[in-house]
């Protein structure tokens, strides 16, 4: 039996604040959303629209979740996105409003430069 990561949650203020962000600025594709009754969706994006794993935007329903959304790694870098076009990508997200927190870099594993998404999450890019 294979296993596989489906989904990883990232909690969000707004539905759709959070697709005009990671659809309509960072260009990944909506594979879903659903409404689910009383006011939640299931919504799922992901980058060059692989179906898993996927990013499962759930807004924030209760004070504790709403004071998470933007800091789910305490600080750290949460989540790792992966392009075969670095510079093309940060020149791209930069002319966006991408919000860089530091100028791309060159590691032993590669290109890498740290952007917070609409919410403060961080990102690294990394080519």
């Amino acid at each position: 039996m294979a296993q596989y990561l489906g989904n990883l949650t990232l909690l969000v203020r707004d539905y759709d604040e959070a697709l005009a962000y990671y659809v309509g600025v960072l260009g990944f594709t909506l594979l879903e959303d659903t409404d689910r009754g009383l006011g939640k969706r299931w919504v799922r994006v992901s980058p060059g629209g692989a179906a898993h794993p996927a990013l499962l935007l759930a807004q924030a329903a209760t004070p504790e979740q709403q004071a998470q959304v933007g800091n789910q790694a305490g600080g750290r870098v949460f989540l790792f996105l992966h392009t075969d076009d670095f510079a093309g990508d940060y020149a791209r997200y930069k002319a966006l409003g991408v919000q860089f927190l530091e100028e791309p870099r060159h590691e032993s594993y590669g290109s890498v430069v740290v952007f917070a998404d609409c919410y403060g999450n961080k990102w690294d890019l990394l080519g």
